[in-house]
């Protein structure tokens, strides 16, 4: 499957996350996702036939339709769903929002953690983990010895996970929910897709939180409290507070492999993200 060249000047921008930047095509069909200059055109290519698999599953999500490239970036063109909002976008247009969405979020992503996946067409997180760690070369050695030790106790699953799971990633159109960027959709352990929220929502600065999501930090806390509520179905303290320190040993992982992957597991890895990957380990 080969990348096809497309002309920016078809496309106008209309967003942009963390790794890649959205297109919105003048014919009003498709838009186009490419990712920064550097990502690997094989981990786009990825990314799309995952896109495809989840596409062909069933689940609601636009339709992935060609590998597209602008000669220097390289992504996919995706099915337009007009009229969509992102949750987030609507929790920043309308405060009130809030609690509703994140409650919606809860139980639309329980209904995803309770499907099974096809485990002959998708990856095993724990593997795409491994495999991440693994190539990270400038890893310390001891540092990377401990998660891998870490990661083979981690029990497997065959549950469906979305991979990069925030609410950012649910978009609707007022009749249907339907998640996007769904390109490191795997199977495993629900806590794969729990702990990257957790670090979401608790750790980023306010600055790194409004470029992602358009909403402050503390209503990203907010939504992360009023989350694992309704996810869990508890307002315990004691057992939210054991349910997110179980999750510390998927964040150190999880975030480890997202560092490696953003960087083709060439790139450097600072003495204050090395103390945080400690730290979540302790």
């Amino acid at each position: 499957m080969l990348y096809e060249q497309i002309n920016l000047e078809d496309y106008s921008q209309t967003g942009e996350g963390g790794t890649a930047i959205a297109y919105t095509n003048r014919n009003g069909r498709t838009l186009a996702k490419l990712f920064s200059p550097g990502f690997a055109a094989d981990e786009a290519r990825k990314e799309f036939l995952t896109g495809r698999v989840v596409y062909e599953m069933g689940l609601p999500t636009p339709e992935p339709i060609r590998l597209i490239t602008d000669g220097t970036r390289y992504g996919a063109e995706y099915e337009l769903i007009v009229g969509k909002r992102s949750f987030t976008r609507i929790i920043s247009e309308e405060p009130e929002q809030l609690e509703p969405l994140s409650g919606l979020f809860a139980r639309l992503s329980r209904e995803l953690h309770a499907q099974k996946a096809d485990t002959s067409r998708l990856p095993d997180m724990k593997e795409l983990v491994r495999d991440r760690i693994v190539r990270f070369k400038n890893l310390p050695d001891d540092l990377k010895n401990t998660l891998l030790a870490v990661l083979e106790r981690i029990p497997s699953a065959d549950t469906c996970l979305h991979g990069d799971l925030h609410i950012g990633n649910i978009i609707t159109d007022g009749r249907r929910n339907l998640w996007i960027d769904v390109g490191d959709f795997a199977y495993g352990r629900p806590e794969w897709d729990l702990s990257m929220m957790y670090h979401a929502g608790n750790v980023l600065s306010d600055d790194r939180v409004k470029s992602l999501f358009h909403i402050s930090a503390e209503t990203l806390r907010r939504h992360w409290d009023i989350f694992t509520r309704a996810y869990w179905n508890t307002d315990d303290p004691a057992e939210l507070e054991a349910r997110t320190k179980a999750l510390y040993p998927y964040v150190a992982l999880k975030l480890t492999a997202f560092v490696s992957k953003l960087h083709d597991g060439k790139g450097p890895l600072s003495e204050s993200l090395i103390r945080m990957i400690s730290n979540y380990l302790r």
